[in-house]
């Protein structure tokens, strides 16, 4: 090569220094286009340097980016930061290059030791929460605080806004794509576009000192430090692929004695590192990381395309928009492939970039609508890729059991979303579940339980699942509570169990214990809710707790768990409820009652399921328990102390279960409805009522609808207004055909010509007989459904059959 090139005149001056845009596929095709020139004897790389030793498994077969660095504090995981790669990140080009050459290659930044002993200040995020965004890699683009959590962000420069904006550009990105990633390395040159990005960085320096970035002082020093070893060892054969925004700092003249002055007295940790899987999505500005991009996904594209990357971008698009069932021809792509380019010319750019990619695919496949776009945005541009690495890389004992676990049960991690339905009744399934139950009691949010599209039984459970890179370090935290899964879930149960504040906490834990199936841990669970629940006098308290506690004996059946320790705390628990609970419901405010309220529905349903349980089991059988309860009931029904609202809700449990008849019903209503009944009181009576799905009621039962008319048309005006939000907030959660219906029922009045002036003699609402005509209509559709057309020569025995049950 000759000496007259950018490499021969810097070769005087120390050291190749490769300024690059982190996560740049332009920064990554000029990095390997430099290091083919120049075949240094070492490769530098911006990062900590204690993953040196994790540099070999780039090279493994199953390593695919992205991928990032997570170091994390041995005594504190929570305390972390990541160092992410993309496959187009200079830094990932580099380790690549040094390994298929053999050279070695190392990182130089500040050790993580101290970066993560480093405390937070309040402007930077959590490295207990963002733990993604502790690696604010900047190089010339972005502000640069590389695994720093707590740099301060709002007084810091963005040298590529800058740059930018002195070009004229209102964009960043687009000033960037125009310049690097549509112009590529220098042809002639591949070390010119790295001398004129360094002129650039060298004048902001100059013009803006550290830009508010005072800890990078001390990275820069390190740096320094290693880069003078490092050419003692290999002399001026020394490549350093760092953020454009230090080569100015690295290219300065210091003393040793300096360097290690700034370096003197930093805190420490000790730390642990390892590759871990990371997302396009995480790379993403949009997802909080300092040194994002807007679209990883595209810049991705931009990296692998070997030519054409127009043509072949809105293929790939087109190929998605099909996939949702939406007409994309190849016309559309041809089409839309001249308006970008027209738009580009327009806009006077060298190539369409995404912004012309976007109004091309906005104007011709979508039909102008954003909302396929977004799919585009989300999908492609954004992307859903998740990196893998392999077995080989260090991880905690309770991440290789999960990985185990994952295998066993053919669960694979996903950066897209998905749902997941599960049969409790395959072992696999109930498998699945026992695993997400038991991650998400570690902390560990892999799986979100979601409402199931189809059965509702005890069976069927249907997951919401999204690997985030995160999860890597809830798993490391979470491995001070065991080395397998199912050993930390247990301990983290029993650990909780014995630190819970409520009995509501400690009976949710129950019902977690049975969902994730910790058998060693449900005795200690038991034992502490057995005391809490004597010594707890709070028949709110008790009746929160109930609930949970039912639904937890139902899982004995599907899952094989033992629940008669729960079946007779359960007993316990209700019939405490039952002798607390009327003297808990008197002096209430509004807001008390309304609580209240909400207990009652949650002990009654409570009641019906543990009453069905128990009638299976010999020690605890259910007795009159659906009885007392009703008593209960009747006793707030009745008793003028409770708030009116609890005492509308118990008349309607009643009602709604047979125990009262319409017209003891309707009594109660018209003694509460009568003038002697201030306005407010009638209101919240009538919202515990009619609340919650009582609007069919009033439809089919005309008396009590009139009773509500009729009170209502005689409130006085001064009143109506206090009273107005309450019927308001209990008539607008009614379906929107339920109030229609009780519109015309109202606008109609008593006694009109609609229904038959005879008197019912059946329940209101009913005929007194069946409607055989109205039956016959549903049985070609039910004989349809049962499959029993094919069977002509029974069809009249299916027919008479199927009649008596419509009927």
């Amino acid at each position: 090569m000759s000496d007259d090139s950018t490499w021969g005149r810097a070769r005087a001056s120390g050291p190749l220094l490769l300024g690059v845009r982190h996560h740049g596929p332009g920064s990554a095709r000029a990095v390997r286009a430099a290091l083919e020139a120049a075949r240094p004897g070492v490769v530098l790389i911006e990062g900590p340097p204690e993953a040196d030793a994790l540099i070999p498994l780039a090279a493994d077969p199953d390593m695919r980016p992205p991928v990032a660095l997570l170091g994390h504090a041995v005594d504190e995981p929570g305390r972390s930061a990541f160092w992410p790669l993309a496959e187009f990140s200079p830094e990932w080009v580099a380790i690549r290059w040094a390994l298929e050459q053999g050279i070695p290659a190392r990182f130089i930044d500040l050790p993580a030791t101290h970066t993560l002993a480093w405390e937070a200040e309040p402007e930077a995020p959590s490295d207990g929460d963002d733990k993604g965004d502790g690696d604010d890699k900047g190089g010339e683009g972005d502000a640069d605080t590389e695994g720093d959590p707590g740099a301060v962000r709002d007084l810091r420069v963005d040298p590529l806004a800058v740059l930018a904006e002195t070009a004229g550009y209102d964009d960043p990105e687009r000033w960037w794509e125009d310049v690097v990633e549509h112009r590529g390395p220098g042809r002639s040159d591949p070390f010119a576009p790295f001398a004129a990005l360094e002129e650039a960085m060298t004048a902001l320096r100059e013009r803006y000192g550290v830009g508010g970035r005072p800890r990078d002082l001390v990275r820069e020093a390190h740096m320094r430090l290693q880069v003078r070893a490092a050419r003692k060892e290999f002399g001026d054969a020394v490549a350093v692929v760092c953020g454009a925004w230090h080569v100015p700092a690295l290219r300065e003249k210091t003393t040793v004695t300096a360097d290690r002055a700034l370096l003197k007295g930093l805190p420490k940790v000790k730390a642990d590192l390892t590759w871990v899987p990371w997302t396009h999505r995480r790379l993403a500005r949009s997802s909080g990381y300092g040194a994002g991009i807007d679209s990883p996904g595209w810049y991705g594209h931009l990296f692998r395309a070997p030519d054409r990357p127009v043509e072949r971008w809105l293929t790939k698009v087109a190929g998605l928009l099909r996939e949702e069932d939406r007409v994309v021809s190849s016309a559309h792509v041809i089409e839309a492939v001249r308006l970008a380019e027209t738009l580009a010319a327009m806009r006077g750019r060298p190539l369409p970039g995404l912004s012309e990619t976007t109004d091309a695919v906005r104007a011709v496949m979508c039909d102008g609508s954003d909302v396929p776009l977004a799919l585009v945005h989300d999908r492609l541009v954004v992307g859903d890729v998740l990196g893998e690495v392999p077995e080989a890389a260090p991880a905690v004992p309770l991440q290789r059991d999960l990985a185990r676990e994952q295998r066993r049960l053919r669960l694979r991690p996903e950066a897209l979303e998905r749902e997941l339905e599960l049969d409790l009744r395959k072992e696999t399934d109930a498998g699945r579940s026992r695993l997400l139950h038991r991650l998400r009691l570690l902390g560990v949010g892999w799986g979100e339980p979601a409402e199931s599209r189809g059965s509702t039984g005890t069976f069927r459970e249907t997951w919401r699942l999204r690997w985030e890179p995160e999860l890597s370090v809830r798993i490391a935290e979470a491995g001070v509570w065991g080395t397998t899964v199912l050993a930390a879930a247990t301990a983290r149960a029993e650990a909780e169990a014995t630190s819970a504040g409520a009995l509501a906490e400690v009976t949710a834990l129950a019902e977690h214990c049975l969902l994730a199936g910790l058998p060693d841990a449900l005795p200690v669970v038991m034992r502490v809710l057995a005391d809490r629940a004597a010594l707890d006098l709070d028949v709110g308290h008790l009746a929160q707790a109930l609930p949970a506690l039912v639904r937890s004996l139902r899982y004995g059946d599907v899952r094989g768990t033992d629940t008669g320790a729960l079946a007779g705390v359960a007993a316990g628990l209700a019939e405490r409820v039952f002798v607390g609970l009327p003297p808990a419901c008197t002096a209430l405010d509004a807001d008390a009652a309304e609580e209240m309220r909400g207990h009652v529905d949650a002990v009654h349903g409570a009641v019906g399921l543990l009453a069905e349980t128990l009638a299976g089991t010999p020690d605890t059988g259910p007795g009159d328990l659906r009885g007392r309860w009703r008593s209960v009931l009747r006793t707030l029904a009745l008793r003028d102390t409770v708030p009116g609202v609890v005492r509308g809700r118990a008349v309607r449990l009643l009602l709604d279960d047979g125990e009262l008849g319409p017209e003891e019903a309707a009594r109660l209503m018209g003694l509460v409805l009568s003038p002697g009944t201030p306005p407010a009181d009638a209101a919240a009576w009538i919202e515990g009522f009619v609340g919650g799905g009582g609007g069919m009621l009033l439809v089919h039962d005309e008396r009590l609808l009139g009773l509500v008319d009729t009170w209502l048309t005689t409130v006085p005006a001064e009143a109506f207004t206090d009273v107005l939000p309450l019927l308001r907030r209990t008539f607008s959660a009614y379906e929107p055909g339920v109030r229609r219906t009780l519109g015309e029922l109202v606008r109609r009045g008593p006694g009109g010509t609609t229904r038959s002036a005879a008197p019912a003699a059946g329940p209101p609402g009913f005929a007194a007989e069946p409607d055989t005509e109205r039956a016959d209509a549903v049985l070609p559709v039910v004989r349809l459904l049962l499959g029993l057309d094919a069977e002509p020569e029974n069809a009249a025995t299916h027919d008479n059959n199927l009649a008596g049950v419509g009927t």
